[in-house]
């Protein structure tokens, strides 16, 4: 390996190092709902947007604070020397992709069929520091 690859690929390793992320893929609710709660909490620092999900009464809210702290645990799993309180970290990036979905009919009058779709998503959240977006 060259130098200048070598050099690039150590400068990628030591900034992943300070971003982890979660996926949540087919939770079974619409992505239109689980985007009014994901915009809440994006570019909150994390103390907050675990705040802001714990007292959200929508269901959508319960599953993002799971994944949330599933995020915590991959960055304490990375950076197992450093703490939580001192990192400052912030959700830098939360994205809801329509996931699979399951296609129903539904008996309509005279003989018509009506199709429903149940919605999934998938849901990404990436937590990164907050010196470190800002230079």
């Amino acid at each position: 390996m060259g130098v200048r690859k070598k050099q690039m690929a150590e400068r990628i390793k030591a900034e992943k190092q300070k971003v982890a992320f979660a996926k949540l893929n087919n939770c079974p609710t619409s992505p239109r709902k689980m985007r009014l709660v994901a915009d809440l909490v994006r570019g909150e620092k994390v103390e907050k947007a675990l705040a802001i999900l714990r007292f959200n009464p929508k269901e959508a809210s319960r599953k993002l604070e799971k994944l949330l702290l599933s995020a915590l645990a991959n960055w304490q799993a990375k950076n197992e020397d450093a703490s939580l309180e001192d990192a400052d970290l912030i959700v830098s990036e939360i994205r809801v992709d329509s996931g699979t979905m399951l296609k129903r009919l539904r008996p309509a009058p005279q003989g018509r069929a009506h199709r429903i779709r149940k919605r999934s998503n998938h849901v990404t959240l990436v937590l990164g520091s907050n010196n470190n977006i800002e230079n």
